[in-house]
């Protein structure tokens, strides 16, 4: 990356020497930066003094870098699907082209090194970052990504809603009427109409045809922006105009048996749909924003519940591993990791394998997201009472052979699973931790006794989920070996490894993946580690016993996948490590 020797010169400096201001408009700008945080650039932007393209350009020369105008350039198609989608909207940047081993690549920060970083490692090739308007870049990701409106039911359905009114005057006369219970009947009313109920279907019907997990709905000052995410990462797939998001909400909330007269606090629902032979329930959350509600819908397709442990992405050995711990009569087994990572489903398998017409198995979840055949479960109800450890009490009575405990959140529910395991039952419940070994110093910081947690505590599971390598557009490439190596990259022949990656085709949209697997770390308590345990020994000492005893670490099963062509690098580093991940 070429740079300037000695002190950069001030963006003002460069547009005066340029004739693009005078000095005059730049005293004014100064005095105006004083008392406000906003750039230089974009006060003069503001006031009407200088193009957005013009700071743009002195940007660029100030930090010695090309700048370029991405709708007069010819950007190469095979170039710009060398990333995916997913980093061209993280980073702000996307290769316009190659030249021999080297790619250039329009960004809206070229001095963000990380960024740099991320898409050396990714393709192989030395970057040589240019500068663009962040815009430029939003329109050609819309256009690769398919984010733009293009449903013609869609578009009808949008023509019809603006007849009459203006568009706008949609919004205002539901927002502003002459009372409480008309905006309630107007918005009702305009719910209920053909055209609203068309653009729902499409949001929800695109949402399932493209595997999304969430829909997000989301209010701005000038629109409505709809997102999907799809395999953990969230991609914008249209823009809806402003006045069409009062009509648009108060629909979602009928559906979702939700009272649409209440915009002042957070609300929850449920929607039950059937889509090409399925079923699917929506879970419905309502927030309220400055700009409007925010509505988000998570996606449950009541059959993909039914996923055997053999499709969850464990290697043999440590299926074998969770399968021989499952089989026994009592203990505890724990799934850990973050949010969103998959734990839920994990022992939704579990219960599957162990299910049979012998057990009584009992669930506590919050909330009961599937329904499972054969199997009692219960859902969390604060306001009456009914609580994980409340109903932990009860379940003792109904003659369980085994019980799930959605999450262990508090130290009255841990004694009571712990307990539970000590008195002849097998006990699944799932914690927030990092890794394995963090999850049962977790319970001795929540006042869980050591010993009792030594003696029961089967295994811990710490899990990740990370994308797959789309199989339609799947490629060999070969990143720099420097950047394997910072990684903590360890391979004994490194030389001969093949990496693989996807190159982006129609199937994956262009993101180069295509569904996911999990990233697992099974830690299996021993006698070794139970008296580390009991001893409150440092977490360290837990970790180096348990790799000693055969755990194989998160990093390490994720780098196995990689060098078996499942994932990718950049997707190990991305789920992996994070704080206090080894």
């Amino acid at each position: 990356m070429a740079t300037s020797r000695g002190p950069k010169k001030p963006i003002g400096q460069i547009l005066l020497d340029r004739g693009l201001i005078t000095q005059e408009q730049l005293d004014e700008a100064l005095a105006i930066q004083t008392s406000t945080t906003e750039k230089l650039g974009r006060i003069l932007v503001d006031r009407g003094y200088v193009k957005e393209k013009d700071v743009l350009r002195a940007y660029a020369e100030q930090i010695g870098v090309p700048f370029v105008e991405l709708d007069r350039t010819q950007v190469d198609e095979q170039a710009a699907k060398s990333i995916p989608q997913s980093m061209i909207q993280r980073h702000a940047a996307i290769p316009i082209k190659r030249n021999g081993n080297r790619l250039v690549v329009a960004m809206a920060d070229p001095t963000n090194v990380f960024a740099l970083d991320d898409i050396r490692l990714m393709t192989g090739y030395e970057v040589e970052p240019v500068l663009a308007s962040a815009e430029d870049i939003a329109a050609i990701q819309r256009t690769e990504s398919g984010g733009a409106i293009s449903d013609e039911s869609l578009q009808t359905a949008l023509q019809a809603l603006g007849v009459g009114g203006g568009g706008a005057g949609i919004e205002t006369e539901i927002m502003s009427g002459a009372g409480a219970d008309e905006d309630v009947d107007r918005a009702q009313q305009l719910a209920e109409e053909a055209p609203i109920i068309r653009v729902v279907n499409v949001i929800i019907q695109s949402a399932i045809k493209e595997r999304a997990s969430d829909i997000h709905i989301e209010p701005d000052r000038r629109g409505v922006r709809v997102r999907y995410r799809i395999d953990g990462v969230l991609h914008e797939r249209m823009n809806i105009p402003k006045y069409v998001h009062a009509p648009l909400i108060s629909r979602i909330k009928i559906m979702a048996d939700m009272n649409i007269a209440e915009r002042r606090v957070p609300l929850d629902g449920r929607i039950h749909v059937r889509h090409e032979g399925k079923d699917y329930d929506l879970r419905v959350s309502t927030l309220p924003t400055v700009f409007g509600e925010k509505a988000v819908m998570r996606i449950l397709d009541q059959s993909s519940v039914l996923i055997g442990l053999t499709r969850l992405g464990m290697f043999p050995e440590v299926q074998a591993e969770v399968e021989t711990v499952i089989i026994q009569p009592n203990g505890m087994f724990l799934s850990t990791g973050p949010t969103g990572c998959g734990k839920t489903t994990t022992q939704y398998a579990i219960l599957n394998k162990i299910n049979s017409v012998e057990k009584n198995i009992i669930t506590i979840e919050d909330p009961v997201e599937y329904q499972l055949p054969g199997i009692n479960q219960v859902h969390v109800n604060r306001k009456a009472g009914l609580t994980f450890a409340n109903a932990m009490r009860h379940f003792l009575r109904q003659d369980p052979d085994i019980i799930m405990v959605g999450e262990i959140r508090d130290l009255e529910t841990a004694e009571i699973a712990v307990q539970a395991s000590l008195t002849g039952h097998l006990v699944l419940s799932t914690l927030h931790t990092n890794d394995a070994p963090s999850a049962v110093t977790r319970l001795v910081d929540m006042g869980v006794e050591p010993f009792l947690i030594s003696a029961s505590v089967a295994a811990v599971l710490a899990q990740r989920l990370a994308r797959k390598i789309c199989p339609n557009c799947k490629e060999q490439y070969r990143p720099p070996m420097e950047a394997l190596t910072r990684v903590g990259f360890r391979v004994a022949d490194a030389e001969d490894v093949v990496f693989y990656r996807g190159r982006g085709c129609e199937q994956c949209m262009h993101t180069g993946y295509y569904g996911r697997t999990g990233i697992f770390e099974l830690m299996l308590m021993n006698e070794e580690i139970q008296d580390l345990v009991v001893k409150r020994a440092p977490l360290s000492e837990v970790v180096e016993a348990a790799i000693a005893n055969g755990m194989k670490t998160l990093k390490q099963d994720g780098f196995e996948k990689v060098i078996e062509g499942i994932t990718t690098i950049e997707e190990v580093m991305r789920v992996v490590f994070t704080q206090g991940a080894r």
